[in-house]
């Protein structure tokens, strides 16, 4: 490769940036961010608050009595959209056995796979954004007030009221199924434009929800554009904008304070003697970030947050590592953008996360396809647990943290606390995978064990 990227040849950027030469092979690759602030610092630079948080947290309070009457799913919830945290002593061992050395402190995956709704990760911010807009909607016509029961929105004159307007979005899939199905469970005309990632299934369950869905034969920026396009020509639609859209952030950061009580429940301690190590699967960024941030304004420096990404597509990898962030694809890099994770083909970053969130991820790191399915399988004959491939991005986390001497002394913890960790993979998708696919998914695994 002669041409030159972003003003430099590849061998340039490689002799500045060595892991660039993995990362353009498709290897599997680990970098701890050397940029990382203290969590004061990387909160204020982000450009929201806790306030924020506590406002979208509040939000959703509000809406719960609406969400439980129209999805009696989460009645057992009292309407709160949440996810289970579960121990996976089973996995852990057999990933020790795998890696050649078994994990000091606890391996937990929080099932974001088992949110309500939409069975993803997405039914955070996806679902948060679109009842924003509602209520936004609702209190300017005066028809809405915060004091009022909110399911009087699920009413048919609410739902004739909604039903002028417009709500499109640009998906891989979760997110399209997400803001599909809230948008028109409160009566919006919703579109979704989804790339040639996007399995079949998720446009099948979208289209019977009563969602439009328009199809690419090209990559999940397409995707976007067009959804963007098709709002901006109609001045009834609003765009929710997965790249860079603040809102959709501050409904993944709730996460911080719900997984918080948890890990209280659970008698779990997060200090700077007891850390806390988080890993989630990246795709544009908006999930993993916002859950990120929401996780620093509660543990601050005690979290240590660590994106996974597939070895075809490290976009905010890549974004972070020169620097330039949205101005760059992994297409530029020569790198595919085909992935079984096809929740997380997204071959540009968010502008937004990649520099907001800089100084507040502790690394980033690549995994392969097959190791995403051997791990999917695992996690299956452990614990009996089903997530989609991408869903299992994290779990080698521990063992990339435990490999890196130099990472783990610089945040200042040794032996002694690295074995009262608590290290816990998100995971982010799968319980809506249609059972076929799922089988068909852990008989990749097993056959690769």
């Amino acid at each position: 490769m002669n041409e030159l990227i972003h003003g430099k040849t590849a061998a340039q950027w490689i002799s500045d940036l060595p892991l660039l030469k993995e990362l353009m092979q498709e290897q599997e690759t680990t970098w701890f961010n050397d940029q990382v602030l203290p969590a004061k610092d990387g909160i204020e630079r982000v450009g929201l608050t806790v306030t924020d948080v506590d406002d979208a947290a509040d939000r959703l309070k509000r809406f719960a009595p609406l969400i439980m009457e129209l999805f009696p799913a989460t009645a057992s919830s009292m309407g709160i959209i949440e996810s289970p945290l579960v121990a996976v002593p089973g996995l852990a061992a057999a990933l020790g056995n795998r890696y050649g050395q078994q994990l000091p402190g606890q391996l937990w995956a929080k099932l974001d796979s088992e949110l309500p709704i939409s069975g993803s990760i997405k039914a955070r911010g996806g679902i948060y954004e679109v009842l924003k807009h509602a209520e936004d909607l609702a209190i300017d016509a005066g028809l809405l007030t915060i004091d009022d029961d909110y399911r009087k929105l699920a009413t048919p004159a609410m739902k004739k009221f909604f039903s002028q307007y417009k709500i499109a979005v640009g998906s891989t899939g979760n997110l399209g199924l997400s803001i599909g199905i809230m948008s028109a469970a409160l009566g919006f005309d919703a579109s979704v434009h989804m790339s040639a990632d996007a399995r079949q299934w998720k446009k099948d369950k979208l289209r019977a929800n009563g969602v439009h869905v328009y199809e690419y034969q090209s990559d999940y920026s397409v995707a976007v554009a067009s959804g963007r396009k098709e709002a901006q020509s109609d001045p009834m639609a609003y765009f929710i904008d997965d790249e860079n859209s603040t809102t959709l952030f501050l409904g993944y950061a709730v996460a911080g304070r719900r997984l918080a009580g948890q890990l209280r429940t659970y008698d779990v301690r997060v200090d700077q003697d007891n850390p806390l190590f988080v890993y989630l699967p990246c795709g544009v960024g908006g999930s993993p970030g916002g859950v990120a941030f929401g996780l620093k304004t509660v543990f601050g420096d005690a979290v240590h947050c660590i994106f996974a990404e597939p070895t075809h597509c490290p976009s905010m990898f890549l974004g972070t590592y020169t620097g330039l962030h949205d101005e760059v694809s992994v297409q530029d890099f020569g790198i595919d953008n085909v992935t079984a994770a096809d929740g997380l083909a997204c071959g540009r970053p968010s502008r937004f996360v990649g520099k907001a969130m800089q100084g507040l991820v502790d690394g980033f790191l690549t995994i392969d396809d097959d190791e995403l399915f051997r791990i999917e399988a695992s996690l299956h004959d452990a614990s009996g647990i089903d997530i989609e491939p991408s869903a299992a991005a994290g779990f080698v986390g521990p063992w990339r943290v435990l490999s890196d001497r130099e990472y783990i002394r610089k945040i200042g913890l040794d032996d002694a606390s690295m074995a009262r960790a608590t290290h816990i993979a998100w995971c982010t998708g799968g319980s809506m995978v249609p059972r076929d696919e799922m089988s068909d998914y852990i008989a990749k695994g097993e056959s690769l064990l």
